[in-house]
């Protein structure tokens, strides 16, 4: 298990984009991590993301689940936090969307590794609610030094 303090120690992003709340597992044999992130009606983005009808904005899902990748690449390649690196999100294909995400849902990120070729990482990646895909995508993280 990971807790925020542990999670912002190696992700980058802070509030309002830090869309990880608790790891879960992490399984190095299987190279996957499970996690996910409370999602509340106090979201600044349901303000306007649909007034009346809230709805979580896709493009956050798929942000969450380049998250869990991330988390789940600095775990395997070793890293603690604090090293002169960061990895960005490059691409997200096959992106798919089966349900809404809407307030009081948990969103369960799954990623695995797919492989890594020049500092390149690949993870497939699911988003769920209690079990049901609500969405799926390959996520690209490229390692830039800083």
């Amino acid at each position: 298990m990971m807790r925020i303090d542990e999670i912002k120690a190696l992700l980058p992003q802070r509030y309002p984009f830090l869309l990880v709340d608790r790891v879960v597992d992490i399984d190095l044999e299987k190279n996957t991590i499970d996690c996910y992130k409370n999602v509340t009606a106090n979201e600044e983005f349901f303000n306007g993301h649909f007034p009346g009808h809230p709805v979580m904005p896709g493009v956050l899902i798929i942000e969450a689940m380049a998250q869990a990748a991330g988390l789940l690449g600095f775990t395997m390649a070793g890293k603690t936090g604090g090293e002169n690196s960061v990895y960005y999100f490059a691409a997200a294909d096959k992106v798919r969307f089966r349900q809404p995400v809407v307030p009081g849902d948990r969103l369960q990120l799954v990623a695995e590794y797919m492989g890594c070729k020049r500092d390149i990482w690949k993870f497939s990646c699911k988003a769920l609610v209690d079990g049901k895909m609500a969405s799926s995508a390959v996520i690209t993280c490229a390692k830039k030094d800083i």
